[in-house]
């Protein structure tokens, strides 16, 4: 009997997106470099809740984010919203629990947060970010090692050619300051911050419709743009130093951009990988501090791959203890559009490394013997669950990805011997079928080696 109910159409949100196992395993890889290196630096995980109180997250990112809040009320009639990044729950989360561990806390999370923006290429309403942040320091130091973890993470990921563009809010207020304009500072760092996307005419058009003077408006901008006109860092830095003026807070800027770039370079990022860009403003307005923003030479585009920097109040709106800190995030799917335009993404769609065939029904426990002793020698290994024709096999492991196949049918259990292919140059080799299967198994890891630079351990 036939059911007739009308059939539901299978589709997504606007703005949301499925991850089939190509992309999805790429994720992964990504996630697990991000802990590793947030590791070797020290970084610690916690989690924090998807849902928090609206209160905790509405007025902290600025006009724009609140908008994109997505809000609503629960069942008991409270207000709530989930976290649009996680920078702000983090503050909530040492003002909570930073008596029991203490400052400085080193803290990394990966987790999807959610924000009702506009789609587009890169940039999604729900999507991943990598965060690591220390909290409960002002310590230049802290400053200088987040660039540090940036410049690791990108490198261990695979790219070679990236700019991390550092700023510092302090050097913008400062030349606020001078031109008489800091009580306008929020719309006009916001409209800054979209200096790469629409252009300065836009810019200029937006800060002055914030209700700043044309040619006030115009002097700020020529500034920024002046100083960064500057190719190399040190002439930028003077020039930074004019257009600040007699502002304590600009020097103060400048003077913490030298010390930061001074520590990057002794530490030994090349000096082509970091680049002073005083237009980077960052369009959140919990932000004091340093500042940055990470571009692929590849795919300028797809824009800023990894951000962040220096929010030394906003703990303070939970807590009466002085919390400064300092961090960055990597844009997992924002990152993953870049790879995906790049071509670094594989058409595999299995992380298994061994496909073992099927077609002997009798030596089935025979089957599962070896694929055990595989996996026991450190392999990952899927087993075919049907014995069909050896053709239909090998071509299941193809179209998956599979970059080795273990093949042993009636003849070969016979003979003791076990047939491995290399899916990737259709060479075939036979060797040895020992109990433990280790010839076996050095055998495709010397072919994994040969494939992807996998010791043969």
């Amino acid at each position: 009997m036939s059911d007739s109910r009308a059939k539901i159409q299978p589709r997504v949100l606007k703005g949301f997106r499925d991850y089939l196992p190509p992309a999805m395993m790429i994720r992964e890889k990504i996630m697990e470099i991000a802990r590793r290196v947030y590791r070797s630096y020290g970084f610690s995980p916690i989690d924090t809740p998807a849902l928090e109180y609206l209160e905790i997250l509405l007025g902290k990112g600025g006009e724009e984010t609140d908008r994109q809040l997505y809000k609503f009320q629960d069942h008991g009639g409270r207000w709530v919203a989930l976290r649009f990044d996680l920078t702000v729950p983090f503050a909530r989360f040492a003002a909570e629990h930073i008596h029991q561990l203490g400052v400085p806390l080193k803290r990394y999370q990966i987790g999807t947060v959610w924000r009702g923006e506009n789609p587009q290429r890169g940039r999604y309403r729900e999507f991943v970010q990598c965060d690591f942040d220390i909290i409960g320091t002002r310590s230049l130091a802290a400053d200088i090692e987040t660039a540090l973890v940036i410049n690791d993470l990108l490198g261990a990921i695979g790219f070679q050619e990236f700019t991390i563009r550092i700023n510092n809010r302090m050097v913008l207020s400062g030349i606020l300051e001078r031109l008489g304009l800091e009580e306008k500072a929020v719309p006009i760092l916001r409209a800054l911050d979209k200096l790469p996307k629409v252009g300065p005419p836009q810019v200029l058009k937006e800060i002055e419709e914030s209700g700043v003077a044309p040619e006030r408006a115009k002097s700020f901008l020529e500034q920024v743009i002046s100083a960064g006109s500057q190719e190399d860092n040190h002439k930028l830095l003077e020039a930074l130093e004019v257009a600040v003026g007699p502002s304590h807070t600009g020097r103060e800027g400048v003077t913490n951009l030298r010390e930061v770039l001074a520590g990057v370079e002794a530490a030994g990022i090349p000096r082509s990988c970091v680049k002073l860009d005083p237009s980077i403003a960052r369009g959140l307005d919990y932000y004091t501090g340093t500042v940055y923003e990470t571009f692929l030479s590849a795919a300028p585009e797809i824009g800023s791959v990894c951000s962040g920097g220096r929010y030394d109040n906003l703990a303070a709106l939970y807590t009466d203890q002085e919390l400064p800190g300092v961090g960055a995030s990597l844009g997992l799917d924002r990152l993953l559009a870049a790879m995906e335009k790049l071509e670094m993404v594989t058409s595999a769609v299995t992380p298994a490394n061994v496909f073992v065939a099927y077609f002997d029904q009798e030596r089935f426990h025979d089957y599962l013997r070896i694929c055990s002793k595989l996996r026991a020698f450190g392999l990952s290994v899927d087993f075919y669950p049907e014995p069909k024709k050896l053709g239909h096999q090998l071509k299941y492991a193809d179209r998956r990805g599979f970059p080795v196949a273990v093949i042993v049918g009636s003849e070969e259990f016979h003979r003791g011997v076990a047939k491995v292919k290399d899916l990737k140059n259709g060479v075939e080799t036979t060797v040895p079928l020992d109990p433990d299967c280790r010839e076996l198994g050095r055998a495709i890891h010397t072919i994994l080696s040969g494939q992807t630079g996998i010791t043969a351990d």
